[in-house]
C-alpha cells in the first residue's frame, strides 16, 4: 500500500504539506510520497491511497484527518474516510479530459527521474536520437500538426525547420516558462509536477534544430517549479540524459536556466531573448526572426512549455496520432486554466473542438452559487471577453479568432452576472498599461489613456462620445505597438463593448453599474418596511453612516457612506438594497 500526497503549489497552498508531516507522525506502515498537482485545485489537499491497482482519492484533507486515515489502512474500515472520497460528480471533472501534456501529472513523483522512466520517459528522446534524423523528427511534429501553445498558435514544425536550415554550428533552444497571464498556471503546473518531460522535449527539439544549447527561461515567482526542474536537470546529467554524447550518439547538448524577473513582456520572444542576455526586456524588431538571429545572435527557437510537453508523446505515438484529435485547422490537445466564478476551478486538458459550454458546464461544473453565466475571458490580457450567447462556439484557433478573443496560453477567466465588463476591462487594461515596456508610444501611452477614460467612466465620470474615442485608440494602438503586448492590449475593451455596450452606456448616460460592482455607482438604501431595528448594519458600519433606534427603521446617511458593503453582507432581514 502507498500514500500519494499532491504537492503542487495549490496544494502546499491548502495545507498539503500539513498533511504530509501528519501522517508521517502516525507511523503508519506503508510508503508515503508526494505527487504534483492533479490539476483538481479546488478540492486541495488530495491524497491517493493505492493498494496495488485499486485507488481510492481523498479530497479536502487536513491534518487533523491523519489519524482516521491511519486507522483505514489498518483496519480497512471505510466508514473512517467514507466523507473525506471523492465524490462521483467530482470524478467526472478527471474522466471528461483527454490529457497528453499533463499525462503524468499528479501520478508520478516529479522528484524522481526512475518513476518518469517506469512511465516511459525518455523512450521518446533515444527513439529520436537512435533511429530519425533531425529532419524526420521535424517532419513528424509537422504531420502531428502540432502549433506553439505559447498564445500565436504557430507552426511548431515551421520553426524548427528554420532554426535547423539556419547556418552555424551554435544554435540555441529556448523554452519560454515566463507565464505572465493573469489567471493561468499551466505552464507551472507542468514544470512542478512533471519537470523531465519539458527536458525530454526540449532535447528532442534542441536533436532537430541541431542546438547544443537548451535554456529554460521560468518566472522567479515560480520558486518550487525551479527547484523541481533544477533537480530533474541533475539527476538526468547523472544518468548521461544531459550532456555529451547522449545515449552514446554525437548529439550533445547541455541545459541552463534563467530565472526572469517578471515582466509580462518577456513572454514575446525576442523580449525574452533581451532578458537572457542581461538586458532590459524589450522585443526587437523583426527581420531577421530568432531562427536566423536570437539569443546573442545565434539561430535560436523558442516554444513555450506547453509545446515541448507534447513532443515526447508525438514522438513514441507519431504524428498521425496527434493529428486526429482536434479540428482541421487545431490538431491536438490544449490545456486550460480554469477559474474565477466556477465551480471546479483547476486545469483542464481536452481535444480542439470542444465548445466552451464542455468546459464550463460540463467539466467545471458550472457557475458558482447556481448564478448566471455572463462571459468568460480568454487569452489574459491579450485575449477578449466572449459573452453567454456565445457559449457553444468551439474551442480552435479560428472560431476563438472571430469571436475578438484569442486562444492564448489557455488562461479561461468566468465571469457571472456579478461581474461589470467596463470593470473587468479596466482590470485588463491597468496590469497591460503596468506592463508596457515603453518602447513605443502606441503602447506607452495610448494604454494609459485608454485606462484613464475606463477609470472616469466607472467612476461616473463618462462623458458622451466616450466609448467612440476609446474605439479609435484601440484601432490606432493595435496598428501602431511594435510587438504583441502592445497589438492585443485593446482586445478586452474591444470585446466588451461589442457585446455590452449597454454596460457602457449605463456608467456613461445613467452613471449606474448594472453589475452593482463599482462603488462610486453604488448607493445603499434601507427598506423601511423590512428593517427590524436589530442595529447589527449600525454596529458593523466602519464611519457611522447609520443611525437609528432599537426596534424602529434605520437610515443610512449617503454623504457619510462610504460604500464598503457591509451593511449589505450584514443584514439578516433582506432590508438593505444595493442600487
Amino acid at each position: 500500500m502507498k500514500i500519494v500526497i499532491g504537492q503542487g503549489s495549490c496544494g502546499i497552498a491548502a495545507g498539503a504539506e500539513k498533511v504530509r508531516q501528519a501522517l508521517i507522525n502516525e507511523n503508519i506502515n506503508c510508503d508515503i510520497s508526494i505527487t504534483g498537482c492533479i490539476g483538481m485545485c479546488y478540492l486541495e489537499p488530495i491524497v491517493d491511497i493505492y493498494d496495488g491497482d485499486s485507488l481510492t482519492r481523498l479530497v479536502k484533507v487536513s491534518e487533523n484527518d491523519a489519524k482516521a486515515i491511519s486507522e483505514y489502512i489498518s483496519t480497512g474500515n471505510e466508514e473512517l474516510i467514507k466523507d473525506l472520497k471523492v465524490s462521483e460528480e467530482d470524478k467526472e471533472f478527471l474522466n471528461k479530459q483527454t490529457r497528453i501534456a499533463l499525462r503524468n501529472c499528479g501520478i508520478i513523483n516529479p522528484d524522481e527521474i526512475e518513476e518518469y522512466l517506469q512511465a516511459g520517459g525518455y523512450k521518446a528522446l533515444k527513439k529520436a536520437i537512435n533511429d530519425l534524423t533531425p529532419e524526420e523528427v521535424i517532419e513528424i511534429i509537422k504531420a502531428s500538426g502540432l502549433a506553439g501553445r505559447g498564445g500565436a498558435g504557430f507552426p511548431t514544425w515551421f520553426k524548427w525547420n528554420a532554426a535547423r536550415q539556419s547556418e552555424g554550428d551554435e544554435k540555441y533552444l529556448i523554452c519560454n516558462a515566463d507565464e505572465g497571464d493573469p489567471g493561468a498556471f499551466m505552464d507551472r503546473a507542468v514544470i512542478e509536477s512533471d519537470p523531465h518531460n519539458l527536458i525530454e522535449g526540449m532535447l528532442i527539439g534542441a536533436y532537430a534544430i541541431g542546438a547544443k544549447h537548451a535554456v529554460v527561461y521560468v518566472r522567479a515567482e515560480y520558486p518550487l517549479a525551479i527547484k523541481r526542474l533544477k533537480r530533474a536537470i541533475k539527476q538526468a546529467q547523472e544518468k548521461g540524459i544531459i550532456g555529451n554524447n547522449i545515449f552514446g550518439s554525437e548529439f550533445s547538448c547541455d541545459f541552463t536556466i534563467k530565472a526572469g524577473a517578471g515582466a509580462f513582456v518577456c513572454g514575446e520572444e525576442t523580449a525574452l531573448i533581451e532578458s537572457l542576455e542581461g538586458h532590459r526586456g524589450m522585443p526587437r524588431l523583426k527581420p531577421p526572426f530568432p531562427a536566423q538571429s536570437g539569443f546573442w545572435r545565434k539561430p535560436s527557437n523558442i516554444n513555450n512549455v506547453e509545446t515541448f510537453a507534447n513532443v515526447s508523446w508525438i514522438i513514441l505515438n507519431g504524428g498521425e496520432a496527434f493529428a486526429a484529435m482536434g479540428t482541421e485547422g487545431s490538431k491536438g490537445t490544449k490545456v486550460f486554466a480554469v477559474t474565477g466564478k466556477i465551480k471546479r476551478s483547476g486545469l483542464v486538458e481536452i481535444p480542439m473542438g470542444k465548445t466552451l459550454r464542455d468546459v464550463i458546464f460540463d467539466i467545471g461544473g458550472g457557475i458558482k452559487n447556481d448564478k448566471s453565466f455572463k462571459a468568460v475571458q480568454m487569452g489574459g490580457p491579450s485575449g477578449g471577453c466572449i459573452p453567454a450567447e456565445l457559449i457553444d462556439t468551439v474551442i480552435d484557433y479560428k472560431a476563438l479568432g472571430a469571436t475578438g478573443a484569442i486562444m492564448g496560453s489557455g488562461g479561461m477567466v468566468v465571469m457571472d452576472e456579478s461581474t461589470c465588463m467596463v470593470g473587468m476591462a479596466k482590470f485588463f487594461l491597468d496590469f497591460t498599461a503596468k506592463e508596457s515596456c515603453g518602447k513605443c508610444i502606441h503602447c506607452r501611452i495610448g494604454t494609459k489613456r485608454m485606462l484613464e477614460m475606463l477609470e472616469r467612466i466607472t467612476k461616473g465620470e463618462g462623458k458622451e462620445g466616450d466609448i467612440e474615442l476609446l474605439e479609435e485608440l484601440c484601432y490606432s494602438i493595435k496598428d501602431g505597438a511594435l510587438c504583441g503586448l502592445g497589438q492585443t492590449a485593446p482586445n478586452p475593451v474591444l470585446t466588451t463593448i461589442k457585446y455590452f455596450r449597454n454596460e457602457y452606456e449605463a456608467h456613461i448616460k445613467n452613471k449606474k453599474c448594472p453589475a452593482g460592482e463599482c462603488s462610486e455607482l453604488i448607493e445603499y438604501k434601507i427598506i423601511a418596511d423590512k428593517c427590524r431595528g436589530c442595529t447589527l448594519c449600525a454596529r458593523n458600519c466602519p464611519v457611522d453612516a447609520i443611525s437609528g433606534t432599537v426596534k424602529e427603521p434605520h437610515i443610512i446617511d449617503t454623504a457619510k457612506c462610504i460604500k464598503c458593503g457591509k451593511c449589505y453582507t450584514s443584514c439578516k432581514f433582506d432590508a438593505i438594497i444595493k442600487e
